[in-house]
């Protein structure tokens, strides 16, 4: 696919989702995929296969679930090479956007993007989110290749505030999943079917909010 193309699919799929990004956040949308595929091999950032499929399964993706993203800094976990995280800093440029995970190269590459698409919104950290401990209360915690909910729910609990929502990003939703989600953890609202144009695979969100380890 040349970049002609892909920034066309790349339009009309922004278009398909109601969104309404300047011609600059536009621009950055398509360099963050234009680095991608530069890098990707030396920084073991998405499999070959993907390559093709970067706006669909990727960059819209991420961007479908921005209606469901409230104001304030957001926290990425398990970022890999920026999705949800990225994109979503792109068009949320009043907002921060912590980009944590525990493979160093991808970090280096989300650092290297981010000044490389001037954006100083973005602080791509490296490490294991069960040790990052800044010094924000966020609103919004996403994950988008987490293995469980309950997982998710666990490992940043000790970044949820009362007012945070974790947004789950899922394919095919499990019920059990659901059910054995602790009691300190609760649905905000029923998960949402969401409808990336394009993508023929299911894919839905789920919100949660935690209780405080000292309310258990």
């Amino acid at each position: 696919m040349d970049n002609h193309d892909e920034r066309r699919r790349l339009e009309a799929g922004l278009d398909v989702l109601g969104l309404s990004p300047t011609p600059g956040q536009v621009d950055h949308l398509a360099g963050h995929l234009a680095l991608i595929r530069k890098w990707s091999s030396a920084y073991n950032l998405v499999a070959p296969g993907e390559l093709d499929h970067l706006v669909t399964r990727h960059t819209l993706d991420s961007l479908s679930i921005l209606p469901h993203v409230g104001e304030g800094p957001l926290l990425d976990v398990g970022t890999g090479a920026g999705f949800p995280g990225l994109p979503l800093a792109i068009v949320r440029p009043a907002d921060d956007h912590w980009l944590v995970d525990s493979a160093g190269k991808k970090i280096r590459f989300l650092a290297n993007a981010a000044r490389q698409l001037d954006l100083d919104n973005v602080h791509a950290t490296h490490g294991r989110v069960e040790r990052f401990s800044p010094a924000v209360e966020f609103s919004t915690i996403t994950s988008r290749a987490f293995s469980s909910l309950t997982l998710f729910a666990e490992t940043v609990r000790h970044l949820a505030g009362p007012d945070t929502r974790l947004l789950a990003m899922k394919g095919r939703l499990d019920p059990a999943e659901i059910d054995a989600l602790p009691e300190w953890a609760r649905l905000d609202g029923e998960p949402v079917r969401l409808l990336v144009p394009g993508l023929g695979a299911e894919r839905h969100l789920v919100t949660l909010r935690l209780a405080p380890p000292d309310n258990d």
